[in-house]
């Protein structure tokens, strides 16, 4: 699965939910007493509280919401990993 077949399922009104996602974890991520294993769920939380603020509070917004906060972890990480990759480390 690419990426482009992932951002077909998240709605395009959350783009800007999904940078929120990507700021929160990275600060969180640069805050020392938040464990990593917890970054994760936080932003899922975050995910989903915001996506209900924009589409409202629906099932459906609790679902975008996960996939956003996923799909921002997950780039993040993609993102984390090949600038690893390319420096060498």
């Amino acid at each position: 699965m690419d990426w482009n077949t992932i951002a077909g399922f998240i709605d395009t009104r959350l783009v800007i939910v999904l940078a929120a996602c990507w700021v929160i974890g990275y600060g969180l991520k640069r805050t020392p007493s938040v464990p990593d294993w917890s970054i994760l769920y936080i932003v899922i939380t975050a995910a989903v509280l915001l996506t209900g603020g924009v589409i409202g509070y629906t099932v459906e917004a609790i679902v975008q919401g996960i996939i956003v906060g996923a799909v921002a972890v997950a780039g993040h990480q993609a993102f984390k990993q090949a600038r690893e990759g390319a420096v060498g480390k």
